[in-house]
C-alpha cells in the first residue's frame, strides 16, 4: 500500500475519532446531546464557541442523524450513501488539519 494512502487512511480515521471525542465531551460538560442548532440561539458568546466544535464535531453529528433517521422512517439508499460521503470527506479534512496541527505543536 502507498504512503498516501496510509495517511488517507489515518486522516480518516482521526478525524472521526477527533468527531466523536468533541462531541462526546460536549455533552459530557454540558449534559445534552451536541447538534446544529446550538447555532440557532442567536448572537452570544456561547454561539461563537460553538462553531469551531461544531466545525471539527460534524462528521459524527452527520453519521448519528442519518442513523437516528433511519431508525425512525428509513431513509433511501442514496440519501445514507450521500451522508456517508459528505461525513467521510469532512473527517477526512478534519483529520488532516488535526495532524497538522499536531504536528506543528511536536516541531515547536
Amino acid at each position: 500500500m502507498a504512503p498516501e494512502s496510509v495517511h488517507l487512511i489515518f486522516s480518516l480515521a482521526i478525524g472521526f475519532a477527533f468527531a466523536g471525542v468533541l462531541a462526546t465531551g460536549y455533552q459530557l460538560f454540558t449534559s445534552r446531546a451536541l447538534s446544529f442548532r446550538v447555532l440557532e440561539t442567536g448572537p452570544k458568546p456561547s454561539t461563537f464557541m460553538a462553531v469551531p466544535i461544531l466545525a471539527f464535531a460534524a462528521p459524527f453529528l452527520i453519521m448519528r442523524n442519518i442513523i437516528r433517521g433511519h431508525a425512525i422512517e428509513g431513509p433511501s439508499f442514496q440519501l445514507v450513501m450521500a451522508a456517508t460521503v459528505v461525513a467521510g470527506l469532512w473527517s477526512l479534512m478534519s483529520g488532516s488539519v488535526a495532524i497538522m496541527a499536531v504536528g506543528a505543536m511536536l516541531r515547536i
